[in-house]
Order: structure tokens, then sequence, then C-alpha cells
């Protein structure tokens, strides 16, 4: 029997990988590392248009408190990020058709992040690519016009909050892997909500 989706898409730098440990890493401490990445993740997602996504990186660090080099610092390590530990087991196990992913990046550093994924990606969108920073449409609408799928077949998994109100509204349903406990701030609400991929494999699997 078919399942309720064809198409799965994910955030690419809290939904698949751990990119807060790295943040953590290059910042010097957990603490700091934490307001960057959270700081980071304010700005993208209120820039709108696209922008040159080092600058808001870098403009992050410089306001809380880190030096600029720390940006610089990041983009040399940014091979080193890792996906979740359960990626690799989970998303083959998913029962679509096709995944992909929709990035608040530059198109060269979310090629090389999606490369760390480890598994076949059917469309991978970045903001740059798309021309504007999620929350706004145009990233997800690039990304299901390039799957050829209705917006009702296709779950949007969130790593963060402000993604569940963009996919939302672009008629995709949205399950939040909400790994590091955040508040979700958005109006609208996650079908499906845990902590670990292993939990959006067996919602999946119950649709």
């Amino acid at each position: 029997m078919q399942g309720p989706f064809d198409a799965i898409l994910f955030d690419l730098l809290s939904g698949l990988l751990d990119s807060w440990s790295l943040w953590n890493r290059v910042a010097g401490d957990t603490e700091s590392g934490r307001l960057w990445r959270l700081r980071y993740l304010e700005i993208c997602y209120g820039a709108g248009e696209y922008r040159p996504w080092k600058s808001l990186v870098a403009k992050s660090a410089t306001e809380v408190g880190l030096p600029e080099s720390k940006a610089t610092e990041l983009f040399s390590t940014w091979h080193q990020l890792q996906p979740w530990p359960e990626v690799h087991d989970v998303l083959p196990k998913l029962g679509v058709r096709k995944l992909g992913v929709v990035t608040n990046c530059s198109d060269p550093f979310a090629l090389q992040a999606a490369g760390r994924v480890g598994v076949p990606l059917s469309v991978m969108v970045s903001a740059e690519r798309a021309g504007a920073y999620k929350p706004h449409p145009k990233p997800y609408r690039l990304a299901l016009s390039e799957l050829d799928t209705p917006p009702q077949r296709v779950l949007f998994v969130a790593g963060s909050p402000s993604d569940i109100q963009g996919a939302s509204e672009v008629g995709m349903p949205v399950y939040w892997h909400n790994r590091l406990g955040l508040a979700c701030a958005s109006s609208k609400q996650p079908e499906g909500e845990s902590n670990d991929l292993r939990s959006l494999r067996d919602w999946v699997r119950s649709r």
C-alpha cells in the first residue's frame, strides 16, 4: 500500500547534520557556540532575499562577542560536519522514492554539507540558488518544483522552528526533528516532533 508521502525534504544543518557541535568546537565552548548558532539562525531566518552567506555567519559571530576570525575558522573546518548517528540507518528505511534537502547556505557550502549525509539525494536547494533564505517560500517552492511532486505529498522535516512556519505555508506537512529541545515560536504546529530520527521513521510508518 502506498504511504502518504512520495518524498521527504530535510533541513540540512540541524535536521540531518550535527552542525551545533562544529559551531561549539570552533567557538571554544558549548555556551559560546550555542549563542553564536542561535544568533546565526535568527539572522538567516530574518534575512529574506539572499545576501552573501559568509557575511551573515561573520555578523552573527561578532554580535555575540566572538572575533570575526571564528567565522573563517568555521568555513575551513566545514568538511568536518557529521550526520546525526542514526542518519545512515534511518534514511534508506523511510519508504519514499525521493529524499532532498533545503538549506540556508551558499551553494558551495551546501553541496559540501549535503555530501556529508552519505545517502543519495534527489534535490539539494541552497538559499543562494533559490535567491532567498528560509522561511521565505522561494527555497521550499524550488525544491517542490524539482521534485515535481504536490506539496501535500512531500513531508518536510524541520530542524529549526522557523522551518515549521515556512514549510507549512507552502502546503507541506511538517515533522520537527527537535534535537536541541528548542522552543517553538511558530504559529503553526508540526504534525509530529521528536529528538531522534528513529522516531521519525516510526512516525512515517504509522501514517
